[in-house]
């Protein structure tokens, strides 16, 4: 594909010294790496003509509108030519890896932000390989010469602007964005284009006449915060500034585990809240196990119509990795935010638990009264564990479908493959 660069100001500088790297349409361009024949040619990983869900799609599909998250159906129709296909998620993770670890070779400064992105901080080795310009055609030609993927590259002054600059990159280039021309290169982009800004969010700014990143930047913040709120209008109007300033962290160590599930616009009936939430306890409980770590802080997420969200926490005496004992405490602090909020439904649940701490083993109690099923030594808290690991272990040797807990198992559908929500959430 053609490769453009564009280097603002014409001179060479090391100041946008934070590169963003991205591979483009990871999963389908695998796809397309793994089996020849699929090179070139539109392609959908997850669904099929007759249902189910586009997980992702390919640039050659994207051009027929072809988007992740759509029905299957749908995909078929906007592009006839469109091949399915069930997804290699075995080979996904080794594959990204290799590419980080061609990103760690340029520099130690690499901060991981998902299975297939990440940031760099380049100021301490434009003496070894150049301007940021030639770092980053050194990581695009590496990747593709040595694991076969394309990968857009942005380079800016700050993380946020490299990653806007990365999107315009793509597919498959590099875009280079000196300091003195900031300006220019943002005041022009679309504003969904700014981190944070969704669907409904770019809809509302364009009721208020604001399409581009220099419509955003020419409105009063107290406008923004008026419209949007305080802590997201204050956010953007400052991204839209360019003022950002996160550096690359290199930390992996996880605060918090967490997953949430988007359900539309649904009635919070005691089957949905129970389903959705024990499905959710489910993945994150399993991740925790897995790592040996337990929290003492569960936090549940609820979003209702108008994407209004609140939070609802609880700190245990002990911190649990226990599968129903999360669901019970995610239950109880889901009501309690439907209560106090008046809501009867819901767009989204999430939870998350945090206050992380090493749980290799459970520390028996004696059987003191008052019984608590929540502490992990508890009879029941240890029961429990127990039931939880032998879950794991069925599981590491059969598959996640071989075995699970009957709210969540009914709730799968045919939705999105636990393989996939595992990479997407996977601590990286």
């Amino acid at each position: 594909m053609l490769e453009h660069v564009y280097e603002y100001a014409g001179g060479v500088s090391t100041g946008p010294s934070i590169l963003h790297a991205d591979l483009d349409a990871f999963y389908a361009s695998v796809e397309q790496l793994l089996e020849p024949a699929l090179r070139g040619r539109p392609v959908a990983v997850g669904g099929s003509a007759r249902g189910g869900v586009v997980l992702a799609a390919s640039y050659e599909a994207k051009v027929h509108g072809v988007a992740g998250g759509m029905p299957g159906w749908r995909a078929a129709q906007l592009c006839p030519g469109l091949t399915f296909v069930r997804g290699s998620f075995h080979r996904y993770q080794a594959i990204a890896d290799e590419v980080m670890q061609i990103l760690g070779d340029v520099t130690p400064l690499v901060q991981r932000i998902s299975i297939d992105e990440a940031f760099l901080d380049v100021a301490g080795s434009t003496h070894l390989f150049g301007p940021p310009a030639a770092i980053g055609t050194l990581i695009r030609d590496r990747v593709r010469a040595e694991v076969g993927l394309p990968i857009s590259v942005g380079a800016a002054r700050t993380k946020h602007l490299a990653k806007v600059a990365s999107q315009v990159a793509k597919p498959d280039g590099l875009v280079v964005v000196e300091p003195e021309a900031e300006r220019d290169f943002l005041d022009p982009l679309p504003v969904g284009l700014l981190w944070g800004v969704g669907s409904v969010t770019e809809r509302r700014l364009a009721e208020r006449g604001i399409h581009t990143v220099g419509d955003l930047a020419r409105t009063e913040r107290s406008a923004m915060e008026r419209y949007l709120g305080r802590a997201t209008g204050g956010t953007l109007h400052a991204l839209a500034h360019n003022e950002d300033p996160r550096r690359v962290v290199t930390s992996t160590r996880a605060r918090s585990v967490g997953a949430q599930s988007a359900l539309g616009r649904r009635r919070a009936t005691p089957e949905l809240v129970r389903e959705v939430l024990s499905h959710l306890a489910e993945r994150v409980a399993g991740r925790l196990r897995a790592k040996g770590r337990a929290g003492r802080t569960v936090t549940v997420r609820v979003r209702f119509p108008a994407m209004r969200s609140v939070t609802r926490s609880h700190t245990l005496g002990a911190p649990v990795s226990a599968t129903l004992t999360i669901t019970e405490v995610a239950e109880r602090l889901a009501w309690q935010a439907l209560h106090d909020e008046g809501e009867r439904e819901v767009t989204l649940l999430g939870i998350s638990v945090s206050n992380l701490a090493r749980q290799e083993v459970i520390q028996l109690e004696l059987p003191l009264p008052p019984p608590d099923p929540w502490r992990p030594g508890s009879p029941t808290g240890a029961a429990r564990w127990a039931v939880d690991r032998s879950v794991d272990a069925v599981r590491d040797r059969f598959g996640r479908s071989a075995v699970g807990y009957l709210p969540a198992a009914l709730g799968r559908g045919a939705g999105v493959p636990e393989e996939f929500r595992e990479l997407a959430e996977r601590e990286l």
